[in-house]
């Protein structure tokens, strides 16, 4: 009997380790592999028309599912392509091989055809990156590969030749990597009775939560209500968070909404759990400052702190929250979530209540009613841009749901390929992907993949023909937009025309009924929303520079000519401009 060979040595072990598909691009140097995942039970080749989506969608298909997912690319471009979707899986803490085909061994190092470097391309978007030059190294080499990726959350990449893949393997079997429980990581006894002593000694605590509270929920929920503290989130930590919360103040940042702003620099105590929150114009200065995160190389590194508490942000809160004296005063509390309330009635809700008529449609409305008509499982994929504004603010978590988008790497062009490993690892829930008309149709080849896959992706398209995200950018900075603009496009035609259901509204009095028929197609959909281009999203907190930039953009925009934009912007946002 013929031994394996390398490559079938590989997908052997990458299927033992629970991997169940592979996304990728087909190429020469791939074949090897390619054909062992073909005749290999219980692992399949998920084909896409570009690597960068299969990147993306390995990383969501993980977050998802909290296992191990792959992707592949061929040879030189091939891999090339898969950097981008990497950097979102590796930022985002999934758990992601890639597997980087390589031109012949004995050629690397001589200008070869289609020759990179791929064990050096990926060093700065993974945990570990190595190339196997010898057939006898792979099995031990993908294992190490696979720990680090499980065991620090993130990305590895194994770089192959082709020829080397093709090889007889020098073992009979290699066998599965061993796979460990993730453990749990209390902090020491000292550090607990410290921030016990921190918290005992404010009057006015509040907790901000980023995506490291996951499974946290509960204990969050006991020691807030214990110290009476107002609760608000970061993006990554809206999901996991701010469903069942009575103490719920908002979410901070870029695209934040509510009092939690103001939450957290009124505290004389704020406590950071499980966030890495990048934004340091919108952390106090003048406040004390505790961090709690399971990853120590992130504490401090975003603002000073009085104290810095290594740990799981559960077993942290089941530890301290027996030592901490109950609080019984509740005016902080009461006055943030007075103030929260406010602020939902004024500027989240400005735009979805008695607008049912006005066209363009208010993209605010379309995630308002999205929102509603979703599964109460539905998994989102959000396109970063004014996308991630209106699903941070309108799509409702409830434990169930779960939200996923390029939070942290910040890539375009993420949500609909995100949105085909979700469905994929979710079987029959609802997802949605949430996506913009530019990113979109940058990489909208494939709708083509949901066809050929029947996929069942709802892709509910905010098409304001424009990159508004970055026109608010430019307008902040006292810049006239320019290169943002798209021409109007039918993207509901594109998708009937590539075999999917397609509907265009611009109507919103027909939003309503095509999202409904949208999500009972058996297959994929596309709703193509004409939402309002000149809908902003203006943080909470306003400084008075920014301010200045937008008077200053619009002056030039009204000097150059462009009063009619000026008017639309204001008819579009006069209810949701903030006071510096």
């Amino acid at each position: 009997m013929a031994r394996q060979t390398i490559a079938e040595q590989l997908v052997e072990i990458l299927a033992g380790t629970g991997v169940r598909r592979v996304y990728g691009v087909v190429g020469d140097s791939l074949n090897p592999v390619i054909d062992a995942i073909r005749r290999t039970g219980g692992i399949d080749w998920v084909q896409v028309r570009n690597e960068e989506s299969g990147a993306f969608a390995a990383g969501a298909e993980a977050q998802v599912t909290g296992r191990l997912a792959a992707c592949a690319g061929s040879s030189g471009p091939g891999s090339v392509h898969l950097v981008n979707g990497l950097y979102d899986a590796h930022r985002s803490m999934a758990p992601v091989l890639a597997i980087a085909a390589h031109i012949p061994s004995g050629e690397i190092g001589t200008g070869y055809f289609q020759e990179t470097h791929p064990d050096r391309l990926f060093a700065d978007c993974s945990h570990y990156s190595e190339l196997i030059s010898n057939g006898a190294q792979m099995p031990q080499v993908l294992r190490t590969a696979i720990q680090h990726a499980v065991g620090l959350s993130g990305v590895s990449v194994v770089s192959l030749p082709g020829d080397v893949a093709g090889q007889e393997a020098p073992e009979a079997s290699a066998g599965p990597a061993p796979v460990a429980t993730r453990p749990v990581v209390r902090p020491a006894d000292e550090e607990i009775a410290a921030l016990a002593r921190l918290v005992d000694g404010a009057r006015r605590v509040t907790l901000f939560c980023g995506s490291g509270t996951a499974g946290a929920h509960d204990e969050v929920m006991a020691f807030a209500g214990k110290v009476k503290s107002p609760v608000g989130h970061a993006l990554r930590g809206k999901e996991w968070i701010q469903y069942d919360n009575p103490y719920d103040v908002g979410m901070s940042g870029l695209l934040g909404y509510g009092a939690a702003y103001e939450a957290m620099h009124e505290a004389d105590l704020l406590i950071l759990l499980g966030t890495d929150f990048p934004y340091r114009a919108f952390l106090p200065q003048d406040v004390r400052i505790v961090q709690v995160d399971v990853r120590p190389e992130r504490l401090g590194r975003r603002s000073r702190l009085d104290l810095a508490v290594w740990g799981d942000v559960r077993e942290t809160l089941r530890a301290l929250t027996p030592q901490v004296a109950e609080k019984d005063d509740r005016r902080f509390l009461d006055r943030m979530l007075r103030k929260h309330a406010e602020a939902l009635e004024g500027v989240v809700a400005a735009y979805t209540r008695g607008v049912e008529r006005h066209t363009p449609i208010h993209p605010e409305y379309v995630a308002s009613v999205l929102d509603e008509e979703a599964a109460d499982d539905a998994v989102f994929t959000v396109d970063t841009g004014m996308c991630n504004v209106w699903a941070a603010r309108y799509i409702s978590p409830n434990g169930r749901r779960r939200v996923i988008g390029s939070f942290t790497h910040g890539s375009m062009a993420n949500a609909l390929p995100q949105a085909m490993g979700a469905q994929l690892a979710g079987g029959a829930r609802q997802v949605i992907s949430i996506s913009g008309d530019g990113g979109l149709s940058m990489l909208m080849g494939e709708i083509l993949s949901l066809v050929q896959h029947r996929l069942p992706v709802k892709v509910v398209l905010f098409d304001n023909s424009s990159l508004g995200m970055v026109d608010l950018e430019m307008m902040v900075a006292g810049l006239r937009p320019h290169g943002t603009g798209y021409p109007r496009t039918d993207y509901a035609a594109i998708a009937r025309a590539a075999g999917m259901h397609g509907r265009r509204v611009e109507d919103p009095a027909d939003l309503r009924q095509a999202l409904r028929d949208a999500f009972r197609h058996d297959g994929p959909a596309l709703v193509d929303v004409v939402t309002d281009p000149n809908a902003l999203s203006i943080p909470p907190h306003i400084t008075g520079e920014q301010l200045t930039g937008f008077a200053l953009s619009a002056s030039k925009i009204i000097v150059s000519g462009g009063v009619g934009r000026m008017i639309q912007l204001a008819r579009s946002n006069v209810r949701n401009i903030p006071r510096p």
